[in-house]
């Protein structure tokens, strides 16, 4: 679908010397550059429940605050798997190199990210231990918290629930991915109060491998370079609502540094109320596939909106659920691991550019592209029922991922350059 009424910009952006960089598509249609002259994200702590983040990493370097391992191994700031260090990437990272012009830039650089670390090896993610790590994000600070993750055992009145209800009644957002198997969302996102996720690709088209249903806001999540610590030159480029929630994560972040008096709902009111459902003037919010429209974290930084009430609009966990201990052994059960799955308003600024300059930033050769799977989980389905493949998450691969049809295991690794190190700009 062609890009239509508000592409408002009529300049390409100047081109980087970094192919990472260049790739990094959202940063343009999201007029990065403007956004943070009025927010960056400072004195925000985000969660990035996960896989761990990689600390070391370029273009994470002092970003990373110590968080905790729940896998016992106590260091929550490495990542085997890669995916939570690719999450942390898309909200704080701060490239390398000249000026920070290498590598991935997040869309919230001067945000804090707090690790929490969770089992996700061998297709199995510990819901107890998550559950615990949510409630330990929020006792030391985060006051955003992602959850790029999908556990169908996080269904209401459970442990799992009950943490998350716990960080929106302590003033977090909570935000999660929506699922990648184009069913409907899974859990956790589907849970009262949670900002659930879907993806757009650099057109703003809705992603059709997204899950539906109640959906909150959609972001892009398709073709998103990332950093793996994991892949030879340190980065891949991803498909997924993982990808979607991460971006989110940082547009919270940046409203949350911009408003520190605005509580967790009014920052979602905000969030919701700026959302914008630029390719598509015929649906009504909220849509099941993009829910209140495309987050816009410049319109939602400088749009002229109330406050509203302090519960915000979306729907509440029973106060009853949220009311447990802070501690995170609080919040512990007795282990359970689940299989790993797949992972309109106006005013402010301008939405994205362009698609001519679009072609220009994003037209970068790439050899391969990886599908991360945000989801990992099953058992009961949001509607009740058992899984099913479009309810829950088909099987994976045991590495977490899985790849398009007909094309090579090594997909989704950023290939080196002729001529280049990995790393340029160092």
């Amino acid at each position: 679908m062609a890009l239509t009424g508000a592409l408002l910009l009529t300049t390409a952006p100047t081109a980087s010397a970094d192919y990472v960089r260049d790739g990094q598509w959202p940063l343009t249609v999201y007029g990065a550059e403007n956004v943070w002259k009025t927010s960056q994200g400072a004195g925000v702590t985000v969660a990035v429940v996960d896989s761990g983040v990689q600390s070391s990493h370029l273009d994470l370097t002092g970003q990373v605050l110590p968080g905790k391992d729940f896998t016992g191994a106590g260091k929550p700031d490495e990542d085997s798997d890669g995916h939570g260090t690719g999450m942390a990437s898309l909200i704080a990272g701060h490239g390398h190199g000249a000026n920070g012009s290498a590598g991935v830039m997040g869309l919230a650089p001067k945000a804090k990210i707090l690790p929490v670390r969770v089992d996700t090896t061998e297709n199995q993610i510990d819901t107890a231990a998550w559950a615990a790590g949510v409630r330990y994000a929020v006792d030391h600070g985060a006051s955003v918290i992602n959850l790029s993750i999908g556990d169908s055992s996080a269904y209401p009145g459970s442990k799992a629930a009950k943490a998350v209800a716990y960080a929106q009644a302590h003033d977090a957002v909570v935000v999660a991915a929506s699922g990648n198997d184009a069913g409907t969302v899974s859990y956790p996102a589907a849970l009262p109060g949670v900002v659930a996720v879907s993806a757009v690709d650099q057109s703003l088209n809705f992603w059709d491998k997204s899950n539906t249903g109640k959906v909150t806001v959609a972001a892009p999540g398709v073709q998103t370079p990332q950093a793996d610590p994991n892949s030879p030159t340190g980065y891949v480029k991803a498909d997924g609502t993982s990808g979607s929630a991460a971006y989110v994560s940082a547009i919270v972040a940046l409203l949350r540094s911009k408003y520190p008096d605005l509580t967790a709902g009014q920052i979602i009111n905000r969030l919701i109320k700026s959302a914008s459902f630029i390719n598509y003037k015929d649906k009504k919010a909220p849509d099941k596939e993009l829910g209140y429209g495309i987050a816009r974290p410049g319109t939602a930084l400088r749009m002229n909106i109330p406050k509203g009430p302090k519960e915000g609009p979306l729907a509440q966990a029973s106060p009853s659920t949220s009311t447990n201990s802070g501690s995170a052994s609080g919040g512990n059960e007795s282990t359970s691991a689940t299989e790993k799955k797949s992972d309109s308003s106006s005013g402010g600024i301008l939405l994205i550019v362009g698609i001519a300059a679009a072609v220009i930033v994003i037209g970068i050769a790439f050899a391969v592209i990886r599908s991360r799977r945000n989801g990992r989980g099953n058992g009961p389905t949001p509607s009740g029922g058992t899984p099913s493949h479009g309810a829950g998450y088909p099987p994976q691969p045991p590495t977490g991922y899985q790849h398009y049809p007909n094309t090579p295991p090594s997909q989704g690794r950023y290939p080196t350059p002729p001529g280049q190190p990995p790393h340029q700009g160092q």
